[in-house]
């Protein structure tokens, strides 16, 4: 596979930008350059001089691949440029995540849809992505028929300025106040988790109830999974169909901080779900966020298209 493609990391700055640029040099991608407002360009971030994310530079026509990691305001913006300038954009914000046409894609479970992209692939939440993973082994084997999740998310998922805000936190207040818009009765943060699993797995009628908190961890989401199926799936047969998954890994008792720098998500405490009316099961993970929950799987998104070019002759 090729490794000399252009890519531009957009919001190189952010939390996910700085493990981005570090997953591309470990990746031998050496065709990176690095972008961010105006108030970060002139500076360096991994060895890189960073440029003003301006319509102008980003239309150019210079780039095969631009990966985002900044707002939805400055994604609407900046992405079309991107576009209009030949490269493919992949979008981490939840600007085009639920847009008809965009495909949202995790490369393990729906790679296929990637290919059908007119210029924007979405990078979908940090929660989505590992739920995906390991739900798509258990439905493809017993269908799935109700999800309930539960979200234990850490600063990063907020942005480098959360992450310093807890690091300067007495550790005798113990807590963090939720970042996320709510309407009355839902976080949005439940309502995006609840439509993006059912457009990645395909899913538009699947019952999904969520409830998403933000905990006093500096980075690694963890996620409690009650799930239902329509056959039999005894927790044996589900620890054989995850460890046979790819991106996830059995352990006995996940944890985010066993979780942070790792590539896979961390799978355990699989268990007969004692208060499901059918076939029930009870689970339990941790991700790192920063990394399969956001970058990494950006990077697999461009993989996964680079691969399918054709090759010149």
């Amino acid at each position: 596979m090729s490794r000399d493609a252009a890519i531009g990391v957009v919001g190189a700055t952010g939390a996910v930008g700085r493990v981005t640029l570090g997953l591309l040099r470990e990746r031998g991608y050496e065709n990176v350059r690095a972008f961010a407002s105006a108030r970060s360009a002139g500076g360096e971030v991994d060895g890189l001089t960073v440029e003003e994310a301006t319509p102008e530079v980003l239309s150019a026509g210079d780039l095969d691949f631009c990966l985002f990691s900044v707002g939805s305001t400055a994604s609407r913006e900046l992405v079309p440029q991107a576009v209009r300038g030949g490269a493919i954009a992949i979008d981490k914000s939840e600007a085009y995540r639920l847009q008809d046409g965009v495909p949202l894609v995790v490369p393990e479970v729906n790679g296929e849809r990637a290919r059908e992209h007119d210029g924007i692939v979405a990078n979908p939440n940090c929660c989505s992505i590992p739920l995906t993973l390991v739900l798509k082994p258990l439905h493809d084997a017993a269908g799935l028929v109700r999800v309930r999740v539960a979200t234990y998310q850490s600063a990063s998922g907020a942005g480098a300025q959360r992450m310093e805000r807890l690091r300067a936190q007495d550790p005798a207040e113990g807590n963090l106040e939720m970042d996320w818009a709510f309407d009355g009765e839902e976080f949005d943060e439940e309502t995006k988790l609840r439509a993006e699993t059912r457009k990645i797995l395909e899913l538009p009628e699947l019952p999904v109830s969520a409830t998403c908190v933000r905990v006093p961890v500096l980075v690694g989401h963890a996620e409690s999974v009650w799930v239902e199926t329509e056959g039999q799936l005894s927790p044996a047969q589900a620890r054989e169909l995850l460890k046979a998954a790819p991106s996830v890994r059995l352990v006995d008792l996940p944890s985010p901080r066993d979780a942070a720098g790792e590539d896979e998500v961390l799978v355990g405490r699989i268990r007969p779900d004692r208060a499901a009316e059918g076939n029930g099961l009870a689970l339990y993970f941790a991700c790192d966020n920063l990394r399969k929950g956001a970058a990494l799987n950006a990077i697999q998104i461009a993989e996964l298209l680079l691969a399918a070019r054709p090759v010149a002759v």
